[in-house]
């Protein structure tokens, strides 16, 4: 019978879970000096390990043969029943389902039991902040005095849906998110093994690929890998980047390429384009935003820090170097903010192609907007001329076209008596200069207001 990779490989020993070491340290350390508590608290992200760490403990807990790195030696009878998942003396129970008081008070009523065959009878809970407060509640008296031989371990995504008063009964770990080159070394390790079963090479990029698409869960990567292996066939080439973003409806690196040149020219078009392209090579739109938004977070990283993190391909780090020249820091932060604000409002799937396109042509705009800093240092230096004794000078402007004279008044007029201001020209001069300058520092007021309130 087949069995999916994620159950294959889970680990059997505590040396075999991946990217918890200090966690492990501290559960192997308290089998050496014998310190267990009565129960155990195992918080996280789904796929990191939470009922694997649980498991590995109640099996030491009852190994026959435990050797000296407090390691469960895998042969004993007690060991053979939890792998095989019919070990009487260890009772996993879904919260989700079973999360009344009345489930509770079966297991006070049957707690006081013996164990069958090892020295502690083991009640593993899983998803625990789903049973009710009422469940909670029942379950105190329990909790803080079980018998010797009895104890708990509860696994959950969300502890802060948890009575204080059960955690505050429980050693709490808090299980981290797995680095993406952890990922990594453990699907190196599954693939060398799967590719010689299925008779074909799965490249590194390939795996590099499911390592950051895994997002920090350890299962989620075995689970894609699994999925990928189903897309090979006899004879078919090796397994890459390319073949799994066409599989998963990723959009392809070219087309984020072409996205990133055409900001360099300013082709507003290439909005339009692009998203032909994904609509006609079956690019699933609805997670294109999620996927743009990891490009431009991956840009801004190449100018914050050098190289994105969580990009382990070379090839694909030298491209996302490369596409960071267009930008500027100012540019990018602008295109995150509309990246997040359209993710905020997801569009309907009918306007989802022309949200889109929207959302396209908005990114490419930003090339020729100022940015606020920009902006705001205009603004200053207008304000400091205006301010300043020069500010009577004239400002530079646009060469206007020499007019003609206005005709000579007859010779017979009697012409109009002076008034005092006419022998000096510049006074007029210096006001419409000064006006000139109170207008541009009003409008650039009024630009950079705008600018604020719409982005």
């Amino acid at each position: 019978m087949y069995k999916n990779i994620s159950r294959i490989y889970r680990p059997k020993l505590f040396s075999e879970v991946v990217g918890q070491e200090p966690i492990v340290t501290t559960l192997k350390n308290a089998l050496k000096m014998g310190r267990i508590a009565p129960a155990y608290l195992f918080c996280g992200s789904r796929g990191v390990g939470k009922t694997t760490l649980a498991r590995l403990l109640a099996k030491a807990l009852n190994c026959q043969a435990r050797n000296s790195e407090s390691e469960p030696c895998g042969s004993c009878s007690s060991c053979l029943e939890i792998a095989a998942g019919h070990a009487l003396d260890l009772l996993e129970i879904d919260g989700a389902s079973h999360r009344g008081i009345d489930d509770i008070r079966q297991i006070n009523e049957t707690v006081g039991y013996v164990p069958a065959r090892g020295p502690y009878k083991i009640y593993l809970i899983d998803e625990v902040h789903m049973l009710t407060k009422e469940a909670f509640n029942a379950l105190l008296k329990t909790l803080e005095e079980p018998p010797q031989h009895a104890k708990f371990f509860f696994a959950t995504t969300e502890p802060h849906k948890m009575l204080p008063t059960i955690t505050s009964r429980c050693q709490r770990f808090d299980l981290r998110r797995l680095p993406a080159e952890a990922i990594l070394a453990k699907l190196k390790l599954i693939a060398k093994e799967i590719s010689q079963e299925v008779s074909c090479c799965i490249e590194e990029s390939a795996l590099a690929l499911l390592a950051q698409l895994a997002d920090g869960s350890l299962r989620d990567g075995e689970s894609l890998l699994d999925q990928m292996v189903c897309t090979l066939s006899e004879g078919s080439g090796p397994l890459n980047a390319e073949a799994i973003r066409k599989a998963l409806g990723l959009p392809p690196q070219e087309l984020l390429q072409q996205l990133d040149t055409a900001y360099q020219t300013g082709s507003l078009s290439a909005a339009l384009e692009l998203v032909e392209q994904m609509e006609n090579s079956g690019t699933d739109l609805s997670g294109f935003p999620e996927a743009l938004l990891q490009h431009y977070r991956a840009l801004l990283a190449c100018h914050l820090v050098g190289a994105p993190s969580w990009i382990l391909d070379p090839a694909t780090r030298a491209l996302y170097r490369s596409s960071a020249t267009h930008y500027t820091v100012s540019q990018l932060l602008t295109i995150v903010e509309l990246i997040t604000r359209f993710l905020q409002h997801p569009p309907r799937l009918s306007l989802r192609s022309l949200m889109v396109e929207a959302l396209l042509l908005q990114i490419l705009k930003t090339r020729s907007q100022l940015a606020l800093p920009v902006l705001i240092e205009r603004l200053e230096q207008l304000e400091q001329q205006l301010k300043s004794p020069e500010a009577a000078a004239p400002v530079k402007a646009p060469m206007e076209p020499a007019m003609p004279p206005p005709p000579a008044p007859p010779i017979t007029a009697t012409l109009p008596p002076q008034p005092a201001e006419a022998a000096a020209p510049t006074t007029g001069d210096s006001k419409r200069d000064r006006a000139r300058l109170e207008s541009m520092v009003q409008f650039a007021a009024v630009t950079f207001d705008g600018v604020i309130k719409h982005g």
